[in-house]
């Protein structure tokens, strides 16, 4: 079954997986996914304090 990227809580659900299975850095990066595409400043914030540490993403 394809898994599909549409909501913000696609991107949390797929985070915490991530967490769970052993993986915090992907779960960081899907948390930082799920947050940008959160319209609600506070609503990301608690996301991203879920899934705690520094930000992995490289810009550029």
């Amino acid at each position: 079954m394809s898994r599909s990227f549409d909501r913000p809580a696609d991107f949390i659900d797929a985070a915490r997986e991530m967490a769970v299975t052993g993986r915090p850095a992907l779960a960081r990066l899907l948390a930082e996914e799920a947050a940008d595409r959160t319209p609600d400043a506070d609503t990301a914030a608690r996301i991203l304090a879920e899934f705690s540490g520094p930000s992995l993403r490289q810009e550029g």
